[in-house]
């Protein structure tokens, strides 16, 4: 691959980074795309592509998918260069530049770089009894409903990416159980309140102790305190534990970090010039984890940039509806 020399780099293609990637084009940058996975999308391409989202404004609802692609189609809009499927490894300053080198070698050369890389690199976490389970009726994502279809379901879990599955795959699999460690749970009270009401059934302070069957899985075991082990039926297994995240390289640039997020102020300036970062993987007091504040970070992170690049600009751009 040549080297590359943009306005601006962003390191990480999830709906931060593409609108990101929208909003640099809207400001007249040129720009450069890079993200570890093999495509757009981030987490969201990854790990859930048929969930609903609620919390993007204008949408009521709105699939994964769907609002990848409606971020893919904007960001077009800038003609970025998309180098996917590659790690940033190294970050040099120059006198008004940064250079970032690939995995592969590339050099980057940018005025500023944008990190919109989520919670970095993440692996799910293991279920014990799942051990040698996975693709024969265990896994940790679900991209797709439709191979749940008419099974018995178990899914393991109390967070939002749990009782999400549970909900979507309620009307499709022949039954659901969710299966969660305590009596308590993590995911959104309204998603709870939804799941109880169903018919799931919720087995709590409880954990899959053993999974059985031949080539694939027919039976899953749930050990429930002071009780006797239940023995479910069941063909498919969702292992939704959360995730193990890997800031990677960006942890050995000299950023300030604090507990994996990168800190930042106001402007979504970093403590290294010319870098800056918005979305899942910034940090600072009152910070909320949605996406919606991941485009509004993403604004504002990229007026501050442009700036950076030239003095003379403003960092308000005027209103995008003024003609």
């Amino acid at each position: 691959m040549d080297d590359l020399t943009t306005d601006l780099l962003i390191i990480g293609a999830g709906p931060t980074g593409l609108f990101s990637a929208y909003y640099a084009g809207f400001r007249g940058m040129s720009v450069v795309v890079v993200d570890s996975l093999p495509e757009l999308g981030g987490q969201i391409t990854a790990m859930y592509p048929e969930k609903a989202i609620h919390d993007v404004a204008g949408f009521p609802s709105v699939k994964g998918r769907d609002l990848v692609a409606g971020l893919v189609e904007q960001a077009a809009t800038a003609h970025p260069t998309y180098l996917l499927d590659r790690t940033a490894t190294t970050l040099e300053h120059g006198d008004d530049d940064v250079v970032v080198t690939l995995d592969d070698d590339t050099r980057i050369t940018a005025g500023a770089v944008l990190i919109t890389s989520g919670i970095g690199k993440f692996s799910p976490r293991p279920l014990p009894a799942g051990d040698g389970w996975v693709g024969r009726g265990m896994e940790f994502f679900v991209p797709s409903f439709a191979p749940y279809a008419g099974k018995d379901v178990v899914v393991v879990g109390g967070g939002d990416s749990a009782f999400d599955w549970a909900q979507h795959l309620e009307p499709l699999a022949a039954s659901v159980t969710l299966v969660h460690r305590r009596d308590a749970f993590r995911a959104h009270e309204r998603t709870v309140a939804e799941v109880t009401a169903s018919s799931v059934e919720i087995i709590t302070n409880a954990q899959v102790t053993a999974l059985r069957g031949e080539s694939h899985l027919e039976e899953v075991e749930v050990s429930v305190d002071g009780e006797e082990p239940r023995v479910l039926e069941a063909q498919a297994l969702v292992a939704a534990l959360g995730f193990i995240a890997d800031l990677g390289a960006i942890q050995r640039w000299g950023l300030e970090t604090h507990k994996r997020h990168v800190v930042v102020d106001s402007a979504m300036r970093t403590n290294l010039p010319r870098v800056f970062a918005a979305g899942d993987i910034t940090d600072y007091p009152g910070k909320v984890r949605l996406i919606a504040v991941g485009f509004g970070e993403a604004a504002t992170a990229v007026n501050n940039a442009a700036v950076a690049l030239d003095p003379t600009a403003h960092v308000f751009p005027g209103h995008s509806s003024e003609g």
